[in-house]
């Protein structure tokens, strides 16, 4: 289970906070044949993310818009969040089938300039 402070503290390790870098979802699988590992099987970038005071979640999303996150567009208001808010946890709505699925980890990939969060379904 990753929180809000968990990804402001590793954007500003990994990438130092580099607006440019877009918000992907990385998804994650199990290796049918060894349920201990997990095999890549793509990402697609994230279009909204959403504070969601109710559910104590920040909660991304993925609706096949052209809209991008954007590291310059995420963490400057996260940052002005008091205490309570950095404990929020990161969720992710893929699709229908999808929905409210845990953020596992964090990467990235200079060269595309993304910035990636993981989920495993």
């Amino acid at each position: 289970m990753k929180f809000i402070i968990d990804l402001i503290e590793d954007v500003r390790e990994q990438i130092g906070n580099h607006e440019e870098y877009v918000v992907t979802a990385g998804l994650l699988k199990a290796d049918e044949t060894d349920s201990t590992k997990l095999i890549y099987a793509g990402e697609t970038p994230l279009n909204l993310a959403v504070l969601n005071d109710e559910t104590k979640q920040l909660n991304f999303k993925i609706d096949g818009s052209d809209m991008r996150v954007t590291i310059g567009a995420l963490i400057p208001p996260l940052l002005i969040q008091d205490m309570d808010k950095m404990m929020y946890e990161l969720r992710m709505d893929v699709n229908v089938q999808y929905s409210n699925v845990e953020v596992v980890g964090f990467g990235k990939n200079d060269e595309d300039k993304k910035y990636i969060l993981f989920i495993k379904v």
